[in-house]
Parts: structure tokens; sequence; C-alpha cells
């Protein structure tokens, strides 16, 4: 079967002829497109797009047979493990049963520059054996359901975290078969520290990339990435979202603004995102901060100092 020419592989769910069975779709600035699938058994081939494709088993123990870039293979899955769709190759894939995936996107056009710059060679994306049938990578299951958890608390993932979860997947894909990114030596000078959480306070209330922090460290996002967090003690993102939600409970406790302009004010897309966030970092709604700190002895809602917001991400 001659199949139909897609830009994209989020198109390709988007029109293809399996976007009937899509769950859920969430793209970000064109740095990634993260999907859900639930399809029967039989041919789930995928036509040649220019993206690294990720897919990720949820629900294991079916057989799949076929080649996505590395070969033909013929193997049982297990709940969590990856498969990785080499770019520009059209997949060939048979599945036993009916499955659940997830699958995260990386377009070669927005990730090229970014890994040529990190390996400092041109990046020729071929992961080699990864290629060639499932793997186990606790480290990318962890971050996928992280980022998974993000977007169904703040909606369509940020560019910030996108890129730096893009970033934190692509390093660990080079770690497995054997081409580490170089190791990072040190933190980030402190003028570059002090320059990029200036220019994340400033623009707490748009949609800030990791590009642009980046470019300020004269660094690459693959090495601000990792030389924020080790100057810092979290990623950029978790550290946006603590300026963020800071940034609210100021904003609750001196104003009189209605939490539907105070989500804006920090960068959130509408009071239920900043409801949500608030009620994972403060555990209360906005709402009842306000009360909470305002007038203490009529409020029924244990109040948490602000110092007391935590580091998870």
């Amino acid at each position: 079967m001659t199949l139909q020419a897609y830009s994209s592989f989020a198109q390709w769910y988007s029109e293809g002829r399996l976007s009937t069975y899509v769950r859920t779709m969430k793209s970000a600035g064109g740095a990634l497109s993260m999907l859900e699938v639930e399809q029967p058994a039989g041919d789930v081939s995928d036509p040649a797009v220019p993206d690294l494709v990720l897919h990720q088993d949820l629900l294991g123990g079916s057989r799949i047979s076929g080649d996505v870039g590395g070969g033909r293979f013929n193997a049982r899955s297990e709940k969590g493990n990856f498969l990785l769709a080499r770019p520009n190759f059209a997949n060939a894939i048979m599945m036993e049963t009916s499955h659940r995936v997830r699958s995260v996107s990386f377009p070669v056009a927005q990730w090229q520059d970014k890994l040529d710059e990190a390996v400092d060679a041109r990046f020729l994306f071929d992961f080699q054996d990864l290629h060639r049938g499932w793997f186990a990578a606790p480290a990318i299951w962890s971050a996928l359901r992280q980022l998974w958890a993000l977007c169904d608390e703040q909606g369509i993932p940020s560019r910030l975290l996108a890129q730096a979860a893009g970033c934190e997947i692509l390093a660990e894909l080079c770690r497995l078969v054997g081409a580490p990114l170089a190791p990072v030596k040190g933190g980030l000078a402190p003028w570059a520290e002090r320059r990029s959480l200036e220019l994340m306070r400033v623009r707490l209330s748009e949609d800030i990339s990791l590009d642009e922090l980046a470019v300020e460290a004269r660094l690459s996002p693959f090495h601000f990435a990792r030389m924020f967090k080790q100057s810092v003690g979290v990623p950029p993102r978790v550290h946006l979202t603590r300026l963020r939600v800071e940034k609210a409970c100021e904003l609750l406790e001196r104003t009189d603004l209605p939490v539907t302009e105070i989500a804006l004010e920090v960068g959130y897309s509408s009071n239920q995102v900043l409801a949500r966030v608030f009620m994972k970092h403060r555990r209360m709604s906005p709402s009842d901060y306000r009360r909470a700190v305002r007038d203490p002895a009529r409020s029924s809602v244990s109040f948490r100092p602000l110092s007391a917001l935590e580091g998870r991400e």
C-alpha cells in the first residue's frame, strides 16, 4: 500500500487512517508532539515522517512484528517498554492484540541545531540498537510520566516545559547507545545565573522558551538545562512554576484582582489552570488562600506559609 506523504507524525495521526483511535493529542511550539492512542490488533504501520518518534506500550503483553528503521524484529512487549522509530522511515508494524500507546515525536528540523551544538558535530539521529525492537528505559518513563502529568495540570505544554523534557529524553537516548552528551562541569557562571533568573521573573506572563534562556547564558539548550539545575537545584521549568505560584500568592495577598486576572498575570491560560497548579503546590484553591492570609481566624482551611512551597516537579 502506498502511504500519502505527511509533514509530521502529528499530522499523520490527525488526518491519516488511524486518526479515529487517538484519545489525546498535545503539541507545543513545534518542539514535540504527544499523543495517546487505543488501537485494535492488526496493521498499524506509519508513513515516513521527518520526526524521531518514541512509543511507549502502556499495557504490555502484546506481540509486535515489523521494522521501525533498524531491521525486522518479532517480540512481546512489557508494560512501559519503548519502541523508537527512525525519522524518514516508513514503519511496517503488526500488533497481535489491541493496545494502548503513548507517543512523543521530535521534529528533526526543530532539534537538529540543538543536538549539533550538544555534541559539537553533525548529529545523525541514529540510535542504533534502539531502533531494533522494544527496550526498557526507567529514566525516560519517569520523564514522560512527569511531562504527561504536568500537561494534565497545565493544558498544552509551554515551550519551556516541552523543550526541557525533550532535552532530558534525548540525552537519555544518547546515553543508552553509549554516546552520552559531554559532561557538565559545574553550574552556570554567576552572571549567567543572574541573567536567566531575571529574564524568567520579568517575563513571567509569557511563554518563554528554553532556547531564549540558553541564548541569554550563551550556552546550548542541552548544556543550559543541566547547568541551571546544578546552580539552582531544580530544572528551569520547575523554577518557573515556583516563581508563578509565588507571584500568584503575592497578588492574592496584596491586591483585589480577580483570580482570572491573576492567572493571566502569572502566565496561566485560565483560572482553572491556576487552581490546579495551586492545589498541587499549596494544597488549597487560590480563593481559599486569599481568605486564609487575609482572615485566618475565619478561614476553614489550614494555611501553609509561602516558604513551604514544594520543589517537586
